[in-house]
């Protein structure tokens, strides 16, 4: 029994009893080594995607903007204009212009579209007037520049099989970045100083490690909120998030445009089923903002018999205004409203995350924001890269860096341990994508542990 306890102790690696770290620095590694590219490629698109906005602005300045000239016209002008330009398609929603000097924008749908694609006609709101039309994209209403960067950041223009890059970046960026932290900490218990300030006189692979987690201590919530809201978007795992949300009763609620449901609520009695008169879009506005809703907004016009005008805000930067309202179209009176301060807390959540993931919510600050978290992990992606080069034998050329021991899953307490594989299989479960990159890694490591094996002289031998 004393010989086993000895062997058992003589397993675990030196210096580091129950000690999560010697695993954290194998799985760090390996992380990092091979999700680094999937990282990289995101922080670049992600940096040519944050400054859309002001790139729409100069590339579509005929489209979007306009000369104030007198008082504008009736909206039902301008998309009787609109209808005309583009006859062939049906016309779903009107934006009106958000300011004196913005176009009106009329968003139709067609046939031929893909799914979530809008032909837009942005009109002037002065002369009713045609501008041009644009092929548009998304909620967001994005152009077509916008949405070639946006398709290049979400899945490199390679449909659903190159959403897998975006999705395997954010699976791991949380991990990479909890366990970098913890690994950092660690290594410099006792020196505050050193954990938030990069030591300069140090060189050489010390050096890099200072800057590489330094720096991502620094912008580590930023990267946490990055990982989280781009899970959302993704292919496999944004599905779990979204059954999450579902069971917590955190979804967005809706407003429905059925008069019907309206009526049966006791809002509105004699005008359900209407199939009559409208009272037309210029009516439905004036009762919308009469109901409080200022600032940009959207109105979806009624789907059919018995359906009302949609009315909501369209404020996606801070504070957010994403009020809604259903107006009855014969008589223009709002049947109901709905308040984005009614919202449920998962549900504000999720708009605020998404809106500061794409740099709207606090506008330009939000920007520089997010372009200086990308350029900064661009440059610990390299910096990693170089200290990995720094790992390599000396002796051999074209030797690759020599990742951290294995076995280090021994200095486990059980309990830790259970609760990791446990963790990490309900992680998998939930994450798809992380779940078999993460087979991925263990079948590289046996493989390469096996490669090793069969190198290595048998005991006694020549």
């Amino acid at each position: 029994m004393t010989n086993l306890l000895s062997a058992r102790r003589e397993t675990r690696p030196v210096g580091q009893s129950r000690s999560a770290r010697p695993l954290l620095l194998r799985l760090h590694f390996y992380a990092g080594i091979l999700i680094g590219p999937f990282l990289l490629v995101a922080a670049l698109t992600g940096l040519l995607y944050v400054f859309t906005p002001q790139l729409e602005r100069a590339v579509y300045e005929h489209e979007l903007f306009v000369t104030p000239t007198g008082s504008p016209q009736s909206l039902e002008e301008q998309i009787a204009a609109a209808k005309l330009a583009l006859p062939e398609a049906t016309l779903v929603r009107v934006r009106p212009g958000a300011t004196e000097t913005d176009s009106t924008q009329m968003i139709f749908s067609r046939a031929d579209l893909a799914p979530s694609h809008w032909l837009t006609a942005y009109v002037d709101p002065y002369t009713a007037q045609v501008r041009g039309t644009l092929e548009t994209y998304g909620s967001s209403q994005a152009t077509p520049v916008r949405t070639w960067i946006d398709e290049l950041h979400r899945g490199l223009h390679l449909g659903d099989v190159g959403r897998l890059y975006s999705e395997l970046a954010a699976s791991w960026l949380w991990l990479v970045v909890l366990g970098g932290l913890v690994l950092w900490w660690q290594r410099q218990r006792g020196r505050r100083r050193r954990m938030v300030l990069v030591d300069r006189r140090i060189r050489g692979r010390r050096g890099l490690l200072s800057w590489h987690a330094v720096l991502g201590t620094w912008i580590a919530l930023v990267l946490l909120f990055l990982s989280v809201t781009g899970l959302t978007w993704s292919q496999y795992g944004g599905e779990s998030i979204t059954e999450l949300r579902k069971a917590l009763s955190w979804q967005t609620p809706t407003l429905s445009t059925s008069l019907s449901e309206h009526s049966a609520h006791g809002a509105h009695q004699q005008h359900s089923g209407h199939t009559g008169p409208d009272a037309g879009p210029d009516r439905v506005l004036a009762a919308a903002r009469q109901s409080g809703l200022d600032g940009p907004v959207e109105i979806t016009l009624p789907s059919g018999a018995g359906k009302a005008y949609l009315v909501k805000q369209i404020k996606g930067s801070w504070p957010q205004k994403q009020d809604a309202a259903a107006v009855d179209p014969a008589s223009a009176r709002v049947v109901e409203t709905l308040r984005f301060q009614d919202f449920p807390l998962g549900a504000k959540l999720a708009r605020w995350g998404i809106d500061g993931h794409m740099g709207v919510l606090f506008g330009l600050p939000n920007q520089i924001l997010l372009a200086v978290v990308c350029l900064v992990l661009i440059a610990m992606i390299l910096w990693g890269y170089r200290m990995w080069w720094h790992r390599r034998p000396t002796r051999d050329r074209f030797a690759l860096g020599r990742p951290f021991p294995r076995g280090g899953w021994r200095a486990l307490h059980p309990v830790a341990l259970a609760a990791m594989v446990l963790g990490g299989g309900v992680l998998a479960w939930q994450l798809p994508v992380f779940g078999v990159s993460l087979l991925g890694f263990l079948a590289v490591d046996l493989l390469l542990a096996f490669r090793r094996s069969r190198r290595s002289p048998a005991p006694g031998g020549r």
